[in-house]
């Protein structure tokens, strides 16, 4: 058994045999089968006299086996992964090849001397069948070889929920793994029908089963969800926390291919298709509804046109430049202050990205002369603005550093997309906008007000200039989208909570009240994208985050998840300018459905123009003079809804409060 498996070792390590080595096996089975039918059907001493005519036709037949081989691919296929259809095509191959022989033994016989017709047409027949019988046992001994050795008490005993399709092609996957990862011990169905019933030799169980049980029952280490059951199986809490606390390890699949599971194994190759299997994270068990988007009709505008986006580098801004390389623009202009990140940058495009035009510029959007040139130079006709600062501690220790990058950046931008006819105009905003409560959201929530007030007078000047009857002009459409947290995104509490998890602990959380709204990154982008370029201007549109996670749950759930023993969860109190919750529209706002059911547009309070610019370049010169507390009560005159929270500056709110009851 030792050399047995030796040798099975040497030979799955491989990828596989290389075509010609199952070729030449093939030919001498053939050869052996034609020299062993004559044989059998004469004495050894008239094989012998015979030896050379027979071993010319043996050679002869077993070349023209090609033929066959050829039109069916026999030797194309992983000999441990034989199928079925595979067998099949060994048939038919030799079908072919035995009229092919039988032809030209006929034709030897009667035009020849006979040097090729050293079998009848009955031993012809015996041999292809005896030939075949062969090919069949090589196939069926390596595959039943391979599924001997390749037993490891290090596979994990694994459960697989998904659709039976689905559940069959990870299934084949999981058992042609070498050296194997997992041994598939059931598959788990929502549909009643199928349980009880065996497939792939394994039993079908109810996804209302008795888990615990089962588990300890089949000593199951790993459940893997395929990906039409992903969701399903995010808002099952229960079975999630119960295998999590039986140790149970959990993956998700991707691309594992559906199968008739009423057919037999499919062509040659690795059954099931290509899989992945990756074991999760917390971002993939939070509840949340898959959003889809009509990218196409996005493609459609986006698809060579200029694009400038900024803050690049961030993980919005990179995801957005990803997203729109890959529609095609004509050219893409970069723009962000974070060199590192925008060098990061420039490797990725030239790497998954090399034929589209792309600058990338480290500069700041606050430095005006140098913005107009690159609008000069670039003349975009979209602009998708990331560049912020974001971070709420960080802002609330620099107030007036929020309003020159955020509000004065935002303002350069607007501006100069107005005076270079940029065709639209998208900023990202945050849900922290909405009644702010710290020094960052009432920044962003002021450069929504000036762009949205902006927008408004374009339309308007657009309007009058109709009126007069001196035509239509086009006109900048400026478009805000609100979204909260996005996963994984740099400064982001899952990075933080990954980080203390690995040292050991802590784990920090501000309050165990503390709730959050979360979407993936590449799923707010495509929002961004669809919203933005849909947008007829003026809105801002809401994301459905779906529901808020409570960052106490998220912080236990990764614990759980990464197997640390004796990690604490500290509470260090809520920071400043820090809500319990974030809301995603203010009291006074209502909202309208749009094109798309999981954005909505905000009906927000409308602003004039002229009034809001004079009010932000007054609180642009207050900025300037670095003096926190006149920045702050500043902001608070133009938002007035901007009351601060475990901060310093909530002895202005008092201020403000009496000076409107003064009023």
């Amino acid at each position: 058994m030792g050399v047995v498996r030796k040798v099975s070792n040497w030979y799955f390590r491989r990828r596989m045999l290389p075509y010609w080595a199952i070729l030449m096996a093939d030919t001498a089975i053939v050869l052996v089968s034609v020299i062993f039918t004559y044989w059998i059907g004469s004495d050894t001493e008239f094989t012998y006299v015979h030896r050379t005519v027979l071993l010319r036709s043996a050679l002869v037949y077993s070349i023209l086996s090609w033929v066959g081989a050829k039109s069916f691919r026999t030797y194309s296929g992983v000999l441990r992964f034989s199928s079925f259809m595979d067998l099949l095509k060994v048939a038919a191959a030799n079908l072919v090849n035995l009229v092919l022989t039988s032809t030209v033994s006929g034709f030897s016989l009667v035009y020849g001397t006979g040097a090729l017709g050293a079998l009848n047409p009955l031993q012809l027949l015996m041999a292809f069948i005896l030939a075949t019988l062969l090919m069949w046992g090589l196939r069926v001994s390596v595959k039943l070889l391979y599924d001997v050795t390749k037993d490891d008490t290090r596979a994990l005993r694994a459960l697989v929920f998904g659709s039976m399709s689905e559940a069959v092609g990870i299934g084949k996957y999981i058992r042609s793994q070498a050296p194997p990862q997992f041994d598939l011990r059931g598959i788990v169905s929502q549909d009643k029908r199928l349980v009880g019933i065996r497939v792939l030799d394994v039993k079908v169980y109810s996804i209302e089963e008795d888990f615990e049980a089962l588990v300890k029952k089949e000593r199951i280490k790993a459940f893997i969800v395929g990906s039409q059951r992903a969701n399903a199986f995010r808002h099952n809490q229960a079975l999630q926390d119960l295998l999590i606390s039986l140790d149970v390890k959990i993956f998700m699949s991707y691309g594992a291919q559906e199968v008739d599971v009423n057919q037999e194994d499919g062509a040659s190759g690795t059954p099931g298709g290509a899989v992945q299997l990756k074991e999760v994270s917390v971002e993939d068990l939070l509840p949340r509804q898959e959003i889809q988007v009509n990218m196409k009709s996005v493609a459609r505008l986006l698809s060579g046109r200029r694009v400038l986006v900024t803050g690049s580098a961030g993980s919005i801004g990179q995801e957005i430049v990803r997203q729109v390389a890959g529609i095609g623009p004509e050219k893409m202009l970069l723009i962000d202050q974070a060199e590192t990140p925008q060098h990061d940058l420039k490797l990725l495009m030239s790497r998954e990205f090399p034929d589209v035009p792309c600058e990338i510029i480290v500069t700041s959007v606050t430095h005006r002369k140098r913005m107009e040139k690159l609008f000069h130079d670039f003349r975009p006709e979209y602009v998708f603005h990331a560049a912020a600062y974001k971070h709420v501690p960080m802002m609330e220790d620099n107030p007036s550093e929020a309003i020159l990058n955020n509000v004065y950046g935002t303002k350069v931008l607007a501006d100069l997309s107005v005076r270079y006819a940029v065709k639209k105009f998208v900023m990202v905003s945050t849900d922290k906008a909405v009644n702010p409560s710290n020094v960052m959201g009432c920044s962003k929530r002021i450069c929504e007000i000036y762009v949205q007030s902006l927008d408004r007078k374009l339309k308007m000047e657009d309007a009058l200039s109709s009126f007069r009857n001196y035509g239509r002009r086009s006109y900048t459409q400026f478009i805000t989208t609100r979204f909260g947290n996005v996963l994984g995104s740099n400064g982001s509490v899952i990075p933080l909570f990954r980080e203390q998890i690995k040292k050991g602990g802590p784990v920090t959380v501000t309050d165990e009240r503390i709730v959050r709204y979360f979407m993936l990154i590449p799923e707010a982008c495509r929002l961004v994208l669809e919203a933005g370029t849909h947008g007829a201007g003026g809105e801002i549109f809401v994301f459905d985050m779906g529901d808020p996670v409570r960052i106490v749950d998220l912080a236990k759930r990764m614990i759980a998840l990464s197997g640390a023993k004796g990690v604490e969860i500290k509470y260090t109190g809520l920071r400043e300018g820090e809500k319990l919750y974030e809301e995603v529209l203010s009291q006074m706002e209502g909202t309208k459905p749009t094109f798309h059911e999981k954005i909505r547009i905000a009906q927000v309070r409308e602003y004039d123009f002229d009034e809001v610019s004079r009010a932000i370049d007054q609180l642009l010169d207050v900025a300037k003079e670095f003096n926190d507390m006149e920045t702050v009560r500043k902001m608070k005159e133009l938002v007035p809804e901007f009351k601060s929270m475990n901060s310093s500056y909530e002895s202005l709110d008092g201020e403000t409060a009496t000076t409107t009851a003064s009023s």
